[in-house]
């Protein structure tokens, strides 16, 4: 049984890859049309600043597929999910949503509660990250 179960955990974690790898593929190629479109309307190769800053936010979420992808894959290597590049992605999600944010439609809370988001996830992933560098440091340590 517990086989079974492994090669079934194993199966959707490459299917979820699979779908990833596609997502990550379609949104690539989005991301050249819509650069193409944009640069072909008048005037012809320029972008003006809202034009620009949706090309970056598609630019970001392909970022955010491969971060995901890299999830997938690291806990298909070792099954275990690495906190650290989940708090990555995230940390790059928020970033596109600000980077696309239309300031002269949000709320002074909106933006003071994705500030707090912005500093709760720095201050997780700062932590996160000294927790896994400690235990490297304490062996360095050991070696001298």
């Amino acid at each position: 049984m517990q086989k079974l179960l492994a090669k079934f955990e194993r199966f959707v974690v490459l299917t979820l890859m699979a779908f990833m790898m596609f997502a990550v593929l379609l949104a690539t190629i989005e991301v050249g049309v819509i650069l193409w479109q944009q640069m072909m309307k008048p005037p012809v190769y320029l972008l003006n600043v809202k034009e620009m800053m949706e090309v970056f936010g598609f630019i970001l979420m392909v970022i955010i597929g491969l971060e995901l992808l890299e999830t997938i894959k690291a806990y298909l290597d070792k099954r275990v999910i690495h906190v650290e590049v989940v708090l990555l992605v995230a940390i790059v999600a928020v970033a596109r949503k600000i980077i696309i944010m239309d300031y002269k439609e949000i709320t002074p809370e909106m933006i003071f509660a994705v500030a707090a988001l912005v500093i709760s996830l720095s201050i997780g992933f700062f932590a996160v990250r000294r927790a896994l560098d400690a235990p490297r440091k304490m062996g360095d340590e050991g070696k001298r």
